[in-house]
């Protein structure tokens, strides 16, 4: 029983800091642009200036 009273708070204090963690990133808009990265590695922006043109 005694191990339950140590756990219990220990996994309510970590359930907690994941939510806080959670509303921290909502607020400072961290999944405003979810589809950006994807369309951004597909784009070649990067000249081409490595080729030799022999």
């Amino acid at each position: 029983m005694t191990g339950i009273s140590v756990l219990l708070p220990i996994a309510l204090l970590l359930g907690l800091g994941a939510l806080v963690a959670f509303l921290w990133s909502v607020r400072n808009g961290q999944y405003e642009d979810l589809d950006g990265a994807a369309r951004r590695i597909l784009l070649d922006e990067e000249p081409a200036d490595n080729q030799d043109d022999s």
